[in-house]
């Protein structure tokens, strides 16, 4: 049977190129609708299953409060996705990360404000999951394993820490952040990895730096548009990543 492995996010891997197209599932689960159809397709040469779900949507119509973390976790769940691999851009808390760095994190501090649990009701029982550990280590290792073979840089751990949006940071809560001993920010990872650890799925987080946040005074304001350009010239790389991150994750699981 194939091993199906969940990706959200987007940037690439609609290429045909990277896999043969099964089928695309787009409909509604106990939670609402997911923020785009499934795309169901068979990476080259294996029997690996891809199911590729883009977190704002296929036109990038979505900001982050209005992602419906909840239905695109139970979508991928229900698809039968044995992992999920979560692409993302984020900004650099660190000097040393600078952009077009690649990280990839163990650790998260969740600042969002958005619903981030499936236990909406303690009817059937308390439930408070211990999640000391959110990222999955067997995908984390996958990811950094295919780094390396790849001659690609990455990051090995961090923590990233996932704001409501789609405003960026003011420059107090930047050095706050850093004052927490984050790495790395989005607005995100931490509801997605929540809801997965919740959902029994190992899920870890590829990201790519692609701008300094707003703590050093001393740079330039961010533009968006500067961070897509940051993202294009680097999203090769990501995807180089992951098509022999797939293999490996499928053998592991």
């Amino acid at each position: 049977m194939s091993t199906r492995i969940g990706i959200i996010g987007g940037s690439g891997l609609d290429n045909p190129d990277l896999f043969e197209p099964i089928s695309t599932s787009d409909s509604e689960n106990s939670w609402g609708r997911p923020s785009s159809p499934l795309r169901i397709g068979r990476l080259h040469e294996t029997d690996v299953e891809l199911v590729l779900l883009s977190r704002h949507g296929l036109a990038h119509t979505l900001p982050p409060h209005k992602v419906n973390y909840r239905a695109n976790i139970t979508a991928l769940k229900e698809a039968g996705c044995a992992a999920i691999i979560a692409t993302t851009a984020c900004g650099s808390l660190r000097e040393d990360l600078h952009p077009g760095t690649i990280v990839v994190p163990d650790q998260f501090i969740d600042f969002t404000r958005t619903p981030v649990t499936f236990f909406d009701s303690f009817a059937h029982g308390v439930v408070h999951p211990a999640m000391a550990d959110p990222f999955s280590p067997v995908v984390r290792a996958s990811l950094l394993a295919a780094a390396e073979e790849c001659g690609i840089a990455a990051r090995d751990g961090g923590c990233v820490v996932s704001i409501p949006g789609p405003r960026f940071s003011t420059r107090a809560e930047s050095r706050m952040f850093r004052l927490l001993g984050c790495d790395i920010i989005n607005m995100t990872v931490a509801p997605e990895c929540i809801l997965a650890f919740e959902a029994e799925i190992p899920y870890a987080a590829i990201a790519m730096v692609t701008d300094y946040d707003s703590w050093d005074e001393n740079r330039p304001d961010l533009s968006i548009e500067d961070i897509f350009r940051v993202m294009g010239d680097n999203v090769e790389r990501i995807v180089k990543i992951l098509v022999r991150t797939f293999p490996k994750l499928a053998s592991a699981l």
